[in-house]
């Protein structure tokens, strides 16, 4: 019989790849760690893991089973914290990741409302890319992803559950001011994620051409100080100017183009209710942090 301490020990297992950085993330032993992963090989009947050199490394049923472990003790996790919710939101954890650009102007403005609305709940943040924030939602290990979609982003998978919050200008990113994308036919860009590359690349269309991207950064702070340095031109959404603005560097707004800011939750509804107030929150917050 599969026991949850056998499988929190081989999630962190499978986190670190290591004996050691497991037992220091449990505040185990290493033999303790070593003993619950013998317990765990003998309940299920297979080897879960094996050496490699000095270390050890997840066989395929290991790293099937470390994969399920991480989702099974994510939801048990969050079942404690819907169950601390429920009791009048005096107490509760509700985890929440979230991009640089909407980590630092929307998270913010939510969680100073919620502290004053809801002070017995602690909002826990990590920062993460939507695709991974989307991956640690589905896992159980976060309770709110906040995420952003352009307009012909594919639909996220079966379970997840979207709530629009705000929609969010985009700009191209300079140094001469009220510039054109036309200006720009024969400039090096500067690109993002797939995401924001697939974006960039449909805005450019619009005037007929195809971006010629040279440099790659998601950071707000690199894509203006290259811009600003001459080397491409790009474009920015408003948060993210909204968070970090160089004098330096002009924005032009595109209109017809902009992401949509969406918090995602998965499972079936309804929501916890410490989940549910963060969620307001955030949509509280959304509209005017992403004024410019």
């Amino acid at each position: 019989m599969l026991n949850l301490v056998h499988l929190k020990v081989l999630a962190a297992v499978a986190r670190h790849e290591s004996v050691t950085e497991a037992a220091r993330e449990l505040h185990y032993s290493q033999p303790s760690v070593s003993h619950h992963l013998s317990r765990l090989e003998a309940a299920t009947g297979v080897k879960l893991v094996q050496r490699a050199g000095r270390g050890i490394r997840l066989t395929p049923e290991g790293r099937l089973l470390a994969n399920r472990a991480a989702e099974i003790v994510g939801r048990v996790d969050a079942a404690t914290n819907e169950l601390a919710a429920q009791v009048g939101l005096q107490a509760g954890r509700v985890r929440l990741a979230a991009n640089a650009s909407t980590l630092s102007t929307i998270v913010p403005r939510a969680a100073t409302a919620l502290g004053q609305t809801y002070p017995g709940i602690e909002l826990s943040l990590i920062d993460r890319h939507p695709v991974e924030a989307l991956q640690t939602l589905r896992h159980g290990e976060i309770d709110i992803a906040l995420v952003f979609r352009y307009a012909d982003a594919p639909a996220e998978d079966e379970g997840f559950r979207l709530l629009h919050i705000g929609d969010d200008a985009i700009h191209l990113i300079s140094r001469q001011p009220d510039d054109s994308l036309a200006n720009h036919r024969d400039s090096a860009w500067i690109g993002g994620c797939a995401g924001c590359q697939a974006e960039l690349s449909s805005v450019c269309r619009r005037e007929g051409f195809t971006p010629r991207i040279a440099s790659l950064s998601d950071d707000m702070v690199v894509v203006q100080s290259l811009v600003a340095a001459g080397i491409g031109v790009a474009i920015l959404p408003g948060l993210a100017l909204r968070a970090h603005r160089r004098p330096d560097v002009h924005a032009t707004e595109l209109t017809g183009f902009h992401r949509r800011i969406y918090a995602a939750t998965y499972g079936d509804p309804p929501d916890p209710p410490a989940v549910a107030a963060v969620l307001t929150a955030l949509a509280e917050a959304a509209l005017p942090a992403a004024q410019l």
